[in-house]
């Protein structure tokens, strides 16, 4: 089903990463991980859907998402909403998505891979169950890490910042590689919610497999 929604507020979190906050269509339902296909209401673009997720909760009287902006593309769905301001439309079409929570575990994330898990982790924390998750987050710099200051003060020592491609990094410059699960996964029978680039994907599902993990274990969007 498509609905066409108004965007109440658009704003960037990082040098190229937008928030938006949409129009809320009454009865329209998600559970957090999921995400739905959004286009911009013009006849250019309206049949160019992109898939995105959700990261405000179901309770929220909003619908917010947290897109990465690719302005090398000027094709592009992103690009195309980097130029929307509040009051333009959207169209909305119904939730879907294989990654939910199913109890303590591992996330790890790759740049925009992190969307999914936003909305998980904001969720256990309002109900004041966060206790025995970990998040190692994976970005190119410092500047790229999506909301950093709110997933420090959800997770504390339990988010984990990994930089690849900045030597002067504040934080951990190791890659998520076999070396890095063995030194900071104590226990592979948790739950690992796995999301990022393909790529990665393939490679840490394929890593976590031969340490051990369980493949009903492991959630990522298939």
């Amino acid at each position: 089903m498509e609905t066409i929604v108004n965007i109440i507020s658009a704003q960037y979190v990082t040098h190229n990463v937008k928030q938006f906050r949409l129009q809320k269509p009454a009865g329209f339902t998600f559970t957090p991980g999921q995400a739905t296909e959004l286009s911009v209401n013009h006849p250019d673009w309206k049949d160019k859907k992109n898939p995105f997720t959700f990261t405000s909760l179901a309770h929220d009287p909003y619908l917010e998402f947290t897109i990465k902006i690719y302005p090398d593309s000027p094709e592009g769905v992103t690009n195309q909403l980097s130029k929307l301001v509040p009051g333009d439309e959207l169209i909305l079409r119904d939730a879907w998505g294989a990654i939910e929570y199913k109890g303590p575990g591992y996330f790890i994330a790759g740049g925009a891979g992190i969307t999914p898990f936003i909305a998980i982790l904001r969720d256990l924390n309002n109900q004041r169950k966060l206790a025995g998750n970990k998040l190692f987050f994976s970005n190119k710099t410092d500047k790229d890490i999506i909301l950093a200051d709110e997933l420090k003060s959800m997770l504390g020592p339990d988010a984990v910042f990994l930089i690849s491609g900045q030597k002067d990094s504040i934080h951990d410059t190791r890659r998520i590689d076999e070396a890095f699960l063995k030194a900071e996964v104590s226990d592979f029978t948790k739950h690992f919610y796995v999301c990022g680039p393909d790529a990665m994907v393939e490679e840490i599902n394929g890593i976590l497999s031969g340490l051990g993990a369980d493949a009903d274990s492991v959630v990522f969007e298939k």
